[in-house]
């Protein structure tokens, strides 16, 4: 009963962690498995479906880690500067925008995500990819400006 009801929500969340249907399933099975596992320990003290959300992106933010470090040569993290919401984002359709998204440098896309979607904050986004706070807040405006080339791009 509790899979049926947050399942959908919680895969749409996958989604825009992982653009692999398949991988976006492993991430959500983990996580449900994680959420049962640790009913025990909600407290009660915030929103549930919020809990298990955090689960959902703390269990994809592991899948990308552990493919980060089977890429050896890869430079994960850069610093940028928080963003302002752009204008231009509303002349484009959200699926549109999500294309977008997931075709930002996965190390851009990521702190987007965690930042814009999810709400994390610098500090919070620092200490769950094991970066410093300057680094995700120039990774962010990395994604910023790289998304809007594309919607200027895309609008023409």
């Amino acid at each position: 009963m509790l899979y049926r009801k947050y399942a959908d929500k919680m895969f749409t969340v996958c989604l825009t962690y992982s653009d692999d249907e398949d991988d976006a399933c492993d991430i959500l099975q983990d996580s449900f498995i994680k959420v049962f596992r640790n009913l025990p320990k909600f407290n009660f003290d915030g929103s549930f479906e919020g809990w298990i959300r955090r689960i959902v992106v703390n269990t994809a933010l592991e899948l990308h880690r552990k493919r980060l470090r089977e890429k050896e040569n890869l430079n994960v993290y850069e610093t940028y500067i928080e963003p302002r919401i752009d204008s231009a984002l509303d002349a484009i359709h959200s699926n549109e925008l999500i294309k977008l998204v997931n075709e930002l440098p996965f190390k851009a896309s990521l702190v987007l995500k965690l930042y814009a979607i999810e709400g994390y904050s610098h500090k919070e986004i620092a200490e769950q990819l094991a970066i410093t706070v300057g680094t995700s807040k120039s990774q962010l405006n990395r994604a910023r400006s790289l998304l809007k080339e594309s919607i200027n791009k895309l609008n023409g």
